[in-house]
């Protein structure tokens, strides 16, 4: 295939049903995320959202909305804002990605907007583009928020009158209050990536072989992801009402995560829910440390 000459598809009212997503679209564990990623996005369409591909099959794609409609803790009216973007594997490296994004940009232009902007990570993260790429094509820190977020912006004019894009205050603080103070663990999710469905149940089964009460909360609108605590918007997941991640793991991954992050949550682990394993007087740590990963990992 001449990825040169391939052609981009935006997806509409009208043939959303037969054109894939390209995320987690040959993934069977995956297929009831998929499903309701597809009605997710069938019903943001008449808000302005805006999923753009590349006629092949793999994950080459750009996701847009105005940042009014956006499922992201931010204010920026007047912009556009990327709500998601994946050049994948054997596709990087041919442009592909600069035409996503142009095609982008030039939207915005034409519909008056002040600019175009996303949120990304200071260093690279996990289910995000690196900041560098779009650093590249003039987008500059605006806004920062817990964890090593970071609100990009790249503005089409100099109009003074022209809003500063902003993190919420919800995402600054990043906390969350949960409901049940004994469910300590808690992750807040959307339909909005079709990989949440599966991720969260093995995360949870993760903690529950550590011996940690949990809770999945899906957020079924944007107002609800927009005054959310999660900088991330679309997942987040809290221990004792602190934000500790945004990435979505396998069970075996949480697994250690919890075992090497949940003393720096500013709690001590002592409080887990019974089932916790806790150190023998006389056990060595790395013998204490090996008696926990048989725990969580099997």
């Amino acid at each position: 295939m001449d990825l040169d000459r391939v052609d981009m598809v935006t997806l509409t009212e009208d043939n959303i049903e037969s054109e894939h997503i390209c995320c987690a679209f040959s993934s069977k564990k995956n297929v009831e995320g998929y499903q309701l990623k597809k009605a997710w996005l069938a019903e943001r369409l008449v808000e302005g959202f805006v999923f753009r591909k590349f006629d092949v099959r793999g994950k080459v794609f750009i996701e847009y909305v105005p940042a009014e409609y956006a499922w992201r803790p931010i204010d920026a009216p007047g912009y556009t804002c990327i709500q998601c973007f994946w050049v994948a594997g054997r596709f990087k490296g041919h442009g592909l990605g600069a035409r996503l994004l142009q095609s982008c940009i030039e939207d915005a232009q034409a519909q008056g907007k002040h600019g175009v902007v996303v949120v990304t990570g200071r260093r690279k993260k996990h289910w995000m583009t690196d900041k560098r790429f779009f650093e590249k094509y003039g987008f500059e820190v605006c806004d920062t928020a817990p964890r090593d977020f970071e609100l990009l912006v790249k503005r089409f004019d100099d109009n003074e009158d022209a809003p500063q894009p902003r993190f919420r205050e919800s995402a600054k603080r990043a906390t969350y209050e949960p409901v049940d103070a004994a469910r300590r663990l808690v992750f807040l999710y959307t339909h909005q990536c079709p990989f949440t469905i599966h991720y969260v149940d093995e995360m949870m089964a993760a903690a529950e072989a550590r011996g940690i009460a949990s809770e999945k909360i899906e957020l079924t609108t944007r107002e609800a992801v927009q005054n959310g605590p999660s900088p991330f918007g679309v997942f987040g997941v809290f221990y004792d009402g602190e934000f500790l991640t945004h990435e979505l793991m396998t069970q075996n991954k949480f697994g250690k995560y919890l075992l090497n992050k949940l003393g720096s949550c500013g709690r001590s682990p002592d409080r887990a829910t019974a089932g916790t394993v806790r150190r023998p007087a006389r056990a060595s740590l790395p013998r204490f440390i090996e008696m926990i990963l048989r725990q969580v990992i099997g």
